[in-house]
């Protein structure tokens, strides 16, 4: 599948904000050779290859990540803020680490949520049944970390078959969404890792997940807020969820 470029929501001297479309990952993980949004910075921007802090895989080889301060999965779309120097990346780095951001996500999970809002507060660790797992459920392994997760139902499927969400991850845990989602029985829909036998639903055949909002403080202290258009994917499930007797599935 051939994926497009992110497209740049907003460009200064210290930032660079991008909209990461689905199926791009932020950087290498040394094992595959795929174009990733860090080969992107390089080609586009190569003063900022010295941003930022490499990262070093099991394996021991060294990756390089230029000005990238958090990511995104592979498969979830959306905003993401990118440092153009050093000390930006530093000053953006203590607000994710101190949670003083404000990420707002959409998402599309199976099934109707009885509580229409509610706040999911479960630990995370690692899932003994899958390396590449993560798990808030009973039974997990490792380090226990805390996460916190609010959700509001913005609307339903008429047949019950699915849920159109604003979420907000309080922490920052790998998966956070997808598994705190998970552990209430309403996975995100088309999410081949932890809802493998799902679904396919409002004409999705990606991960229903996008970053749509962000939100940070500049060096001096003034609020920047940046927000990625929702895909075609996203308005194409939300116009089948209002048209009138519409067959929203089809199988994996």
């Amino acid at each position: 599948m051939h994926v497009q470029d992110p497209e740049i929501l907003f460009e200064d001297a210290n930032y660079l904000v991008i909209n990461k479309p689905a199926g791009l990952s932020v950087h290498a993980d040394g094992r595959t050779k795929e174009l990733t949004l860090a080969d992107f910075v390089l080609m586009n921007f190569p003063k900022m290859a010295e941003v930022g802090e490499p990262w070093e895989n099991p394996e021991g080889k060294v990756i390089p990540r230029p000005g990238i301060v958090h990511r995104l999965d592979r498969d979830t779309s959306g905003v993401m803020v990118l440092a153009k120097n050093q000390k930006t990346f530093e000053h953006l780095k203590a607000q994710f680490q101190n949670r003083e951001t404000r990420k707002i996500y959409r998402a599309f999970v199976y099934r109707i949520l009885k509580e229409k809002e509610g706040v999911i507060k479960k630990p995370i660790g690692k899932s003994r049944s899958d390396f590449r797992k993560w798990s808030a459920e009973f039974g997990a392994r490792g380090v226990l970390r805390e996460a916190v997760t609010e959700y509001t139902v913005l609307t339903e499927a008429k047949d019950g078959s699915a849920s159109y969400l604003e979420v907000h991850p309080k922490t920052g845990r790998t998966h956070q969404i997808r598994v705190h989602l998970k552990s209430i029985g309403h996975s995100i829909v088309c999410d081949a890792l932890y809802a493998p036998k799902g679904e396919k639903l409002l004409g999705f055949d990606r991960l229903a997940l996008h970053a749509f909002s962000l939100s940070f403080s500049d060096i001096n202290g003034n609020l920047l807020q940046f927000a990625a258009p929702l895909p075609e994917a996203f308005l194409h499930a939300l116009r089948l969820l209002k048209a009138e007797n519409t067959d929203f599935s089809n199988p994996c």
